[in-house]
């Protein structure tokens, strides 16, 4: 069984790096510094994901998921990822995702990795970074990364690039709209606002009584309670104030 799991999501991701470059090596004539891994695991790590063989006896419960189960401190065999990134300075002015590598394991293929690793990695781009699109490059030659791409994923080429590889290969430069992602905060952003136009009144169900705070450190004659201030700012926003400085002005 093989999962997928956000590179971040290993307590020290650092050490996946050189497995996940051992993925790159053996299958792809592209390849990269460690360092490079190192660059867009720390300046992106929501945007990667890798595939890992899942261990016989589960994962352990010192993880992140459900009863704190997940990867913990062991790192699995890896048997494919994707290594993605935010464009820094878009030439066009929008903020947009590149897929900079993909790569899954011969022994791994025809089992929809590569498509669930870029799903995922396309959506983290939009609900992290509000994406309006992603690109990517791929080998004129190459029909199977082309047909998951154009085919299964729906990309599109925008472009040939001539001689876009070191072997002087061309390269489609494809690109896939991601605004049908982003996650819609219209309705929670007009509650709010409407929230703010009553001046708070719907929390006042949710508003203290008053009760008293306790004799600990009272003198005699003091009566410690809580009021509400400002416009119902919510839980927290309690003071005391000393009823006995009342009674004596």
């Amino acid at each position: 069984m093989v999962d997928i799991l956000p590179l971040s999501s290993y307590p020290s991701y650092i050490n996946l790096l050189p497995s996940i470059q051992t993925c790159n090596i053996t299958n792809l004539p592209e390849n990269y510094f460690l360092k490079y891994y190192l660059y867009h695991a720390l300046t992106w790590p929501q945007l990667s994901f890798v595939a890992v063989v899942r261990p016989k006896n589960g994962y352990k419960k010192t993880g992140y998921g459900l009863n704190g189960t997940g990867p913990g401190d062991d790192y699995p065999k890896v048997v494919g990822y994707v290594l993605a990134k935010m464009e820094e300075e878009p030439t066009d002015g929008m903020a947009h995702g590149h897929i900079t590598s993909l790569s899954v394991m011969r022994t791994h293929r025809r089992l929809g990795i590569a498509e669930r690793l870029m799903r995922m990695s396309q959506r983290a781009m939009a609900e992290a970074h509000r994406a309006h699109y992603v690109s990517l490059h791929v080998r004129v030659s190459n029909q199977a990364a082309l047909h998951l791409y154009r085919d299964t994923l729906g990309f599109e080429v925008e472009k040939v690039e001539s001689k876009y590889y070191a072997d002087g290969e061309d390269a489609y430069a494809m690109r896939m709209d991601l605004t049908p992602m982003w996650i819609d905060w219209t309705e929670d952003e007009e509650k709010e606002k409407k929230k703010e136009r009553s001046g708070g009144e719907g929390d006042e169900e949710h508003a203290d009584e008053g009760e008293e705070v306790g004799e600990l450190g009272k003198k005699d004659g003091e009566k410690m309670i809580r009021v509400k201030v400002g416009r119902g700012l919510g839980v927290g926003d309690l003071v005391e104030r000393n009823e006995s400085v009342k009674a004596e002005s």
